[in-house]
């Protein structure tokens, strides 16, 4: 009992010594409202985005602060982020950290000096969490720099409900099977695709989604890398492919040249008009964004989706884009929200709100608000390391991102007369010997 009693005083006494320290830090009136008194030191973070995704990220920011007690900061890069990056890195005060779109630029930043790499403690996240591929996607030389926290899955196929259900037909699950449906769909009066080709990027997903179906993965990086030249005969097969559909102007809104003269947003309104011009829309998940602000369509009663269909039982791809966490500054904090980042609960945050698809495969999918997300979520943790970034993000801007030239315009050029591959295939090297010098 004796020993008892003087325990309990020994822990009195501990616990007073305890609150006359916490109140000499309070002494100057603010405590430990700052981040470094909290947990670190506090963070600045841009990124591209504004309204709802901002608003949406800044509960992860929240999220972070009130795990470790690092306060954070939000800056919107507008839409040039490597502008608004140059003029910061220049005038020696980078944000600590900036959520990049473009791998290019990332691998620009990290020849420049201006990226630190991430730490073991980030390295080790990123591998528990995710598959090879997108430690690869962002690595340079073998490095890791960026974390790709938000991914756009672009292996998404759209479907007006009420179209397919007059033409009696279900969502395809391969090539030949969508050809077919193509036909029915066509046969019940409406064409079955509406083509955004006024705007060339959207070739070059349609390009890439073909491609690493048909020549695989490993080809698809030696493509993109110029390892293997656009006359090669992977290139005239995904193009052979290609044409089994756009050579038959039936299938597309408008024929060929409705084809090219529309742009992406119109392409997806078509398919949702009344009546609808189309049946179907390719483009990526953010599909699903248009249609809900440009249309009157609710989600799986009016519209839905299907994965791009498998070519030759090819196996499960995803051709993706996303924004990766690169850090800036050699603040110990930017190192630990990339930390966090990496967690499956950082991406809980903001998946369970909507408009967010992660490629975390510890993110348990049941999170995401609708069955359309949880699908497409899904969908991009089953592909592993069959995942590949956007090739034309990849390859030099002139070549892969340049309206009026490079694949933009071939691809164009391809649309308009499929039958003449030997011809665009021939411009594509071309053009790509130049780019890449």
């Amino acid at each position: 009992m004796v020993l008892r009693r003087k325990f309990w005083i020994l822990l009195m006494v501990v616990a007073l010594v305890a609150a006359a320290c916490g109140g000499d830090d309070d002494d100057n009136g603010d405590g430990a409202d700052d981040g470094e008194a909290a947990g670190g030191d506090p963070i600045e973070v841009t990124a591209v985005w504004t309204g709802t995704e901002q608003e949406r990220f800044t509960a992860v920011l929240d999220a972070f602060t009130a795990e470790t007690g690092i306060e954070t900061s939000y800056r919107s890069a507008g839409d040039d982020m490597a502008a608004f990056l140059g003029t910061q890195i220049e005038g020696g005060s980078p944000p600590d950290v900036a959520m990049i779109a473009q791998p290019a630029l990332v691998e620009q930043l990290v020849g420049d000096g201006s990226l630190q790499p991430f730490n073991d403690d980030v390295v080790a996240a990123i591998g528990e969490n995710y598959a090879d591929a997108w430690i690869d996607i962002g690595s340079v030389d073998g490095t890791p720099y960026a974390l790709y926290f938000k991914v756009a899955n672009k292996s998404t196929w759209w479907y007006n409900t009420a179209v397919f259900d007059q033409a009696g037909v279900e969502p395809p699950e391969d090539w030949d099977g969508m050809l077919e449906v193509a036909s029915t769909v066509n046969a019940s009066g409406t064409p079955f695709v509406s083509m955004g080709g006024a705007d060339g990027w959207t070739l070059t997903d349609w390009f890439e989604n073909i491609y690493i179906r048909t020549a695989g993965a490993d080809a698809y990086d030696q493509l993109t890398n110029h390892e293997i030249p656009w006359t090669d005969d992977s290139v005239v097969t995904a193009l052979e492919t290609w044409g089994e559909l756009v050579g038959d102007p039936a299938n597309l809104a408008g024929g060929t040249t409705g084809a090219l003269n529309t742009g992406f947003e119109d392409s997806v309104k078509n398919v949702f008009a009344d009546p609808a011009e189309a049946g179907t829309v390719y483009e990526g998940d953010f599909v699903a964004g248009v249609i809900s602000g440009e249309t009157g369509a609710e989600a799986e009663t009016d519209f839905n989706f299907f994965t791009f269909p498998t070519i030759d039982g090819s196996a499960p791809a995803v051709v993706s884009g996303g924004d990766g966490a690169v850090v800036l500054t050699d603040n110990p904090s930017a190192q630990r929200f990339v930390e966090y980042l990496a967690s499956a609960e950082a991406s809980e945050v903001w998946a369970s709100e909507g408009g967010f698809i992660s490629a975390n495969q510890n993110l348990d999918s049941s999170v995401y608000p609708d069955a359309i997300s949880q699908s497409i979520g899904e969908a991009v943790v089953a592909a592993g390391d069959d995942v590949r970034f956007d090739m034309s993000d990849l390859v030099p801007p002139e070549f892969g991102g340049t309206s009026g030239q490079g694949l933009w315009k071939l691809f164009q050029d391809f649309v308009q007369n499929p039958g003449d591959i030997d011809g665009v295939t021939k411009k594509l090297e071309k053009a790509a010997e130049q780019a890449f010098g």
